[in-house]
């Protein structure tokens, strides 16, 4: 049993990514397939897909930059701040810039999973799930 599947989650991506796979497969959920649409919206990831029966699984095609020996993986960062020993709310006003706006923040809010930036312009606090750049 996994503690905290969000995290293990944005550790199965920066592992895959550490290495230079193309895909990472982990068990599904509709959060993290909420997260994987943001990530696609974004422009981090190529694409997505979540695989139907008993054990339903997500696989991410992951995005990298360049040819062959100079490529560079979309996503340089992604790590979780809201944790299941800590949770992590905040505000409209406390929203953090990421990257000084080069990055997103992954929140869940009352209306749904959505970035910093969109939570900040509906006006919307909430929990922070993670950062990514």
């Amino acid at each position: 049993m996994i503690s905290d599947p969000i995290g293990d989650m944005f550790t199965r991506i920066r592992n895959a990514l550490h290495v230079g796979a193309a895909t990472v497969s982990m068990p599904s959920s509709k959060l993290k397939a909420g997260i994987a649409e943001i990530l696609l919206r974004q422009g981090y990831i190529e694409s997505y897909q979540v695989s139907e029966g008993t054990k339903p699984e997500l696989t991410i095609t992951l995005k990298y930059h360049g040819k062959r020996r100079e490529r560079r993986p979309a996503i340089t960062h992604i790590a979780r701040v809201s944790r299941p020993s800590r949770r992590v709310y905040v505000g409209k006003r406390e929203i953090p810039w990421v990257l000084s706006g080069m990055g997103i923040a992954i929140m869940t809010t009352p209306q749904g999973l959505m970035t910093g930036d969109e939570a900040r312009r509906r006006g919307l606090g909430g929990e922070v799930i993670g950062v990514v750049w």
